[in-house]
């Protein structure tokens, strides 16, 4: 048998990464939902029918979730007036103090769209989420669209996003 070398294993990672970083998906209904954010004010996805919605779970402490938030910022002013929504959703442990860390994660980030908390109902409504970052693009009729898990170059991502947001452009 064969043995690979490190460069030869870390493209094949690469590759086999890349293939499942996102996977497009037949449209498929969103879950309905209700998830609160951090100030305990309730947000559902009836409050978003008719926009393009990415709903990213991250969390504080992930690595490449922190590299793609200055990105879904930019997109949220970019789009938002064309009815681009980013959301949060956070899996960040519940309680006050990590509330408090959310919070001065949000305010150190600048993030300018809504963050809510993960619940175990909404995962499971989705297949489970495996891994963090794991986002997905709703269409305005509430179809899943697209799942992306990992990081992506907002470059890269802003395509798949706008191919939803604005189809005949």
């Amino acid at each position: 048998m064969k043995k690979l070398t490190t460069p030869a294993l870390l493209a094949l990672c690469l590759a086999f990464a890349a293939a499942l970083r996102s996977a497009p998906v037949p449209p498929t209904p969103m879950p309905a939902w209700k998830l609160t954010d951090i100030n305990g004010k309730v947000l559902s996805s009836d409050q978003f029918k008719g926009k393009v919605v990415v709903l990213d779970f991250w969390a504080t402490w992930c690595t490449p979730c922190r590299s793609e938030i200055p990105g879904y910022v930019e997109l949220e002013k970019k789009y938002g007036a064309d009815g681009l929504v980013i959301i949060g959703v956070s899996k960040d442990e519940s309680g006050p103090r990590r509330a408090e860390a959310v919070k001065r994660f949000i305010a150190s980030y600048g993030i300018n769209y809504p963050i809510v908390m993960a619940t175990d109902d909404l995962e499971t409504a989705l297949g489970g989420i495996e891994a963090i970052p794991t986002t997905f693009i709703i269409d305005r009729a509430g179809n899943i669209r697209d799942k992306k898990v990992g990081a992506v170059p907002t470059e890269q991502y802003e395509k798949e996003i706008l191919s939803v947001l604005k189809p005949s452009a």
